[in-house]
């Protein structure tokens, strides 16, 4: 049986036909394309977890303003504050923010990170994925399972819009991750396919339009702060889903209206710093200064 699928609608047909998640579907498609054993791809996707949850503790310790001065050390402010008395909403929803601010926050300080699906956008599926953790005692085989699930959900972005803030804007990278994340985390809480999928609706369609204008041209301002805010979008997305709100716009048509968003998107709102936050009175202060000129000689 064929295991092709670039659409969410022919994903969730190869599941209800074979009775699997959309996490063993991936994980057989990568079996049958890259032709290694199912104990190797499973082993290196939990090592990909353990870079992940890696670059959340180095984040977390980061004191430090980077090397260009936008971030450091606000990732363990909101750890702080999530391990306070009454944090506004929980603990877990300031302490998840903790999380995707610091895997960018490891970025900037040159640390090692996993893009998933872009560095610009790594924190998203990592927040998630350790929030789980500390919330539903979910291991680190569930989190590799779960890497999976938002394999499938990456896959079929990539074959029809794009991952890149300079093709698609910011929402083709955090809107894309924030997708992921919301799928993988309705199966990892034991979801269906079809609420997965719609998870991913509904979390790609409520970032539709975010524009990429990076401060200085560093992946630092707004996305650090994105990366936190929207691993919580994720979970918003996924509780959407698993309440069993009605999603009125399939992912597959969600995905169309992001890469036909993002070519009509000026230039200079992807990743060009040429408008938005990049070209406000503060953001230019940031702006690196011209390489100077070597006198002829």
């Amino acid at each position: 049986m064929s295991l092709h699928f670039t659409k969410a609608a022919e994903l969730l047909e190869l599941c209800e036909r074979r009775g699997e998640s959309i996490s063993e579907v991936t994980l057989q498609r990568e079996i049958h394309e890259s032709q290694l054993a199912r104990e190797i791809i499973l082993r290196r996707m939990k090592e990909y977890f353990v870079i992940m949850r890696d670059s959340v503790k180095r984040g977390l310790s980061i004191e430090s303003l980077s090397p260009s001065g936008l971030s450091g050390g606000d990732a363990r402010k909101l750890a702080a504050y999530a391990a306070g008395e009454a944090p506004l909403l929980g603990a877990q929803f300031a302490r998840t923010m903790a999380y995707g601010f610091a895997v960018l926050e490891t970025n900037a300080a040159f640390g090692r990170i996993v893009a998933t699906p872009t560095a610009g956008s790594a924190g998203v599926v990592p927040a998630s994925l350790l929030s789980l953790q500390d919330s539903h005692a979910l291991d680190d085989d569930g989190a590799a399972r779960a890497l999976f699930t938002a394999a499938g959900i990456g896959h079929i972005i990539g074959a029809n819009a794009c991952f890149s803030g300079a093709q698609g804007g910011c929402q083709a990278e955090v809107g894309s991750a924030s997708s992921m994340a919301a799928a993988a985390i309705v199966e990892a809480t034991g979801g269906s396919p079809r609420q997965a999928v719609d998870a991913a609706a509904f979390a790609l369609m409520n970032t539709l339009g975010l524009v990429c204008d990076p401060v200085g041209g560093y992946v630092e301002v707004p996305c650090v702060s994105r990366n936190g805010m929207f691993a919580v979008h994720s979970f918003l997305a996924a509780t959407m889903a698993v309440s069993g709100a009605r999603c009125v716009i399939p992912f597959d048509d969600v995905v169309i209206a992001m890469h036909d968003i993002g070519r009509r998107m000026p230039r200079a709102l992807k990743e060009t710093s040429e408008a938005g936050l990049a070209t406000t009175p503060s953001g230019l202060r940031f702006r690196p200064a011209p390489p100077r000129s070597t006198p002829a000689t």
